[in-house]
């Protein structure tokens, strides 16, 4: 049996823009996706604070020290700039590996700089 637990996360945020007219997705900052050790193409959820709106969509690469957190397409109806959000990205373990696993938890100012990296909630 696998459980699907928390891989990654980048926690709170703030979107700095909304293209309501790019293909879909949601661009991080190269940075963040490593410090955050997420993947170009992952499967994330997105949770806005402000709103309460959950949605998936996938990471796509902003430009490095831009500090960019970008809702493409149909997801930029569901943030406004400025609105904080938290990007989640789970993975499928098995028992055994969880009980090693540590997820990487990215925390970040209002201006999306990298504050401080965990392997706990």
């Amino acid at each position: 049996m696998t459980l699907e637990m928390l891989y990654s996360k980048i926690h709170r945020a703030t979107v700095t823009d909304a293209n309501l007219n790019y293909v879909g997705s949601i661009t991080i900052d190269k940075e963040l996706i490593e410090a955050s050790n997420l993947h170009v193409g992952q499967k994330v959820e997105v949770v806005n604070i402000n709103n309460g709106e959950r949605f998936t969509t996938y990471v796509i690469e902003g430009k490095a020290g831009g500090k960019d957190i970008c809702l493409n397409g149909a997801a930029a109806r569901k943030a406004h700039i400025g609105d904080k959000i938290i990007i989640i990205a789970y993975a499928h373990m098995s028992e055994e590996e969880l009980k090693t696993f540590k997820p990487t938890v990215a925390l970040v100012d209002e201006y999306n700089t990298l504050v401080e990296v965990r392997d706990y909630i």
